[in-house]
């Protein structure tokens, strides 16, 4: 390895075992602490707005020079609204309750031995997103909330966004009286620190959390050296069932495919129940039409709607992130479940309909982190959740799934108290 790669693994091992020290300090702080520290990033975050939007213009120009545009750059982009936003997401996060030290089960043996189960810190978590400067405050505020010290590690388009969010966030921690090394930030965009984080910085690291394309994702689960947290992309469904009200299934339709199209709770495939088909399907791609959303649909769908395109076997397994929806036919609950298992990513998939029968059929044949019925895939946020905040959407079935909010960013710790006793 040259000597810049050498100084960079020096870089990067210096910032883990300052984690380390970092999480010690917030597990052992009081949850009181904790509330002053993610309330001061609020506060930072307020008074550096102006900062903040002008890193942010940077990284727009830089991306335009650079050919992004549409969703991606929406992503990106961040205003006077958005901003607010950030700062209201974090006073969420400061509100509720703190999960370090809280019981979630206690019982008593028949030898008297008092056991509990208690939530604790997950300890160093290493962050690694893109896109999304938002995600830089969110994940601050959450593992500050739930204890944890994060490394954070965003994308190169973003890179001056997140370094003026990050400076606010530091100084909340030290308003506080907290480590600043509890919310560390990778300043260079090289790739090879994000090789450096997957080695998990000689076993610093206890959990990485990849958000951003199926690309990175990829990689993180393929050369990551310690747990992944997985959050696939959202190819998410909306099934319109034949009991389905049509003015509702309109609305929720149209809600969750392009209130916001780059966004990964937007719905990418409609599927529609043949049994009314010839009902349902005009009035809702009429809706989308008049949106100006391109559709492509299987031969069924364009047998009753011939204005849309030809959908080809890509169509079904691709994140569209745009006002593109695949539409296909299929037959009643069991065929829509069958479509769903067969193209989905596990993330978010939603019925229509007024028959609860078939709405309870749903909810136990898709075994997606979310599963909604009657209500728009666009609800698949941590914060409309109650969440305050999100690290992001697990797909992963093991240890936290959908939302991932302070609550899930804890594991736990068996306390057992005795009195004197010993085992036979």
């Amino acid at each position: 390895m040259d000597d810049a790669g050498q100084t960079l693994r020096g870089r990067m091992l210096a910032m883990g075992r300052a984690a380390r020290e970092g999480a010690r300090a917030l597990r052992l702080a009081a949850p009181e602490q904790r509330t002053r520290a993610i309330t001061a990033m609020a506060a930072a975050i307020r008074a550096g707005a102006a900062d903040i939007q002008t890193a942010n213009d940077r990284d727009l120009t830089a991306a335009r020079a650079a050919g992004v545009s549409g969703p991606m750059l929406d992503r990106l982009m961040l205003d006077a609204g958005r901003i607010e936003d950030l700062a209201r997401a974090i006073e969420t996060v400061a509100a509720i309750p703190d999960p370090v030290g809280a019981e979630i089960a206690r019982w008593t043996r028949p030898n008297g031995l008092d056991i509990a189960r208690v939530r604790t810190p997950i300890g160093v978590v290493a962050m690694i997103y893109e896109s999304r400067p938002n995600v830089t405050a969110d994940a601050a505020a959450l593992c500050v909330r739930a204890g944890n010290a994060v490394i954070l590690r965003g994308g190169s388009e973003c890179i001056t966004s997140n370094l003026a969010i990050h400076a606010c966030v530091a100084k909340g921690l030290k308003a506080a009286g907290l480590l600043d090394s509890a919310v560390q930030i990778v300043r260079t965009t090289d790739r090879d620190a994000v090789g450096e984080l997957l080695g998990g910085l000689e076993r610093q690291i206890d959990l990485i959390i990849p958000r951003g394309g199926k690309g990175l994702v990829a990689r993180v689960q393929a050369e990551a050296r310690a747990p992944v947290l997985g959050h696939l992309e959202g190819l998410n469904h909306v099934f319109v069932h034949a009991a389905a009200d049509v003015a509702k299934a309109r609305d929720i339709v149209v809600n969750a495919k392009l209130r916001r199209v780059s966004v990964c709770g937007a719905a990418e495939t409609l599927l529609i129940d043949r049994a009314a088909a010839a009902k349902l399907l005009p009035p809702i791609a009429d809706a989308l039409i008049q949106e100006r959303c391109e559709m492509r649909g299987d031969a069924a769908a364009r047998a009753i709607e011939p204005t849309m395109k030809a959908a080809t076997a890509a169509d079904w397994t691709t994140e569209y992130l745009a006002p593109i929806i695949a539409v296909a036919i299929v037959d009643g609950v069991e065929g829509a479940a069958r479509h769903i298992a067969a193209y989905g990513s596990g993330h978010t998939d939603a019925i229509i309909t007024e028959d609860a029968a078939a709405a309870e059929q749903f909810i136990a044949e898709v075994d997606s982190a979310i599963v909604l019925v009657n209500a728009s895939t666009q609800f698949a946020d941590g914060g409309e959740f109650g969440f305050g905040a999100e690290i992001g959407i697990a797909t992963d079935r093991l240890h936290a799934r959908g939302p991932v909010g302070a609550e899930q960013l804890t594991t736990f710790k068996y306390v057992v108290r005795g009195t004197g006793q010993t085992r036979p």
